[in-house]
């Protein structure tokens, strides 16, 4: 049957680019070698340098700064790894693999969710590395919005110098207005607003749930999942639209 015929070409699609994301960054060892160190090394410093003058508002005496930051830092490995996992997109268009997906007869939705999950699964993987008991269910939503994000953004640029430019615009302001290097307690209130924006700051606010469910101050569990599916989904979506408007000017 046409449909079914269809449903397995689709899946097919997907299985592909997704082992080709992750064959290439397990081949790569320099990269796996920075995707794990690297948030060690944040933790360390600014933990450590920041913990004999912040505590978080409203948490008990004795309240390690450390402990606040994990959450933060497992966030940012699923942040740079989604993120900086899309470059690939940037680079399959000067070695003309694109140009041969988009001819493929497989449907564009298939193509970007095959790419979004080879990203999220190098992300959640190593999430898992930092953070062996960490919630994945909530570590999925969050890196599957994440690679979307840098999907939506590889696809549209042409460069990697310019894929690396926009990112860190964006990259580093969505991590610091989540939440995850201070609280969103007694900061400026145009401050305040920009955090409640931010998707990440719903992500992040789950993952501290679920890693602490008696830590003071997050909105509630259903609201943080709700709206990190929904930036999952509108990523994803505007992400698709994206390629096939690629699809037609190729």
């Amino acid at each position: 049957m046409p449909g079914t015929r269809h449903l397995a070409d689709s899946t097919l699609a997907v299985a592909t680019l997704w082992r080709r994301e992750v064959i290439r960054f397990v081949r790569q060892r320099s990269r796996l070698l920075g995707a794990l160190v690297q948030p060690l090394v944040f933790w360390a410093l600014l933990g450590g340098g920041l913990s004999p003058s912040f505590r978080p508002p409203g948490a008990p005496v004795g309240a390690s700064y450390l402990a606040y930051l994990y959450p933060g830092i497992l966030a940012l490995v699923l942040l740079f790894t989604a993120i900086f996992a899309t470059i690939s997109t940037v680079e399959d268009r000067h070695s003309g693999f694109l140009q041969g997906v988009l001819v493929a007869p497989v449907s564009r939705t298939a193509i970007v969710v095959g790419q979004a999950l080879g990203g999220t699964t190098l992300a959640v993987g190593q999430g898992l590395a930092f953070l062996a008991l960490a919630p994945l269910a909530v570590m999925v939503v969050v890196a599957f919005g994440l690679t979307s994000l840098g999907l939506l953004i590889a696809w549209r640029i042409e460069s990697t110098q310019g894929f690396h430019t926009i990112m860190n615009l964006i990259l580093i302001p969505i991590w610091l207005l989540s939440g995850a290097f201070f609280p969103p307690a007694g900061v400026p209130a145009p401050l305040a607003w920009l955090m409640r924006l931010d998707p990440l700051t719903y992500g992040l606010a789950a993952l501290r749930a679920c890693l602490d469910p008696a830590a003071p101050g997050l909105p509630p569990l259903a609201l943080s999942l709700g709206v990190a599916i929904g930036f999952g989904a509108v990523a994803c979506a505007a992400a698709v639209a994206t390629v096939r408007r690629a699809s037609v000017a190729a």
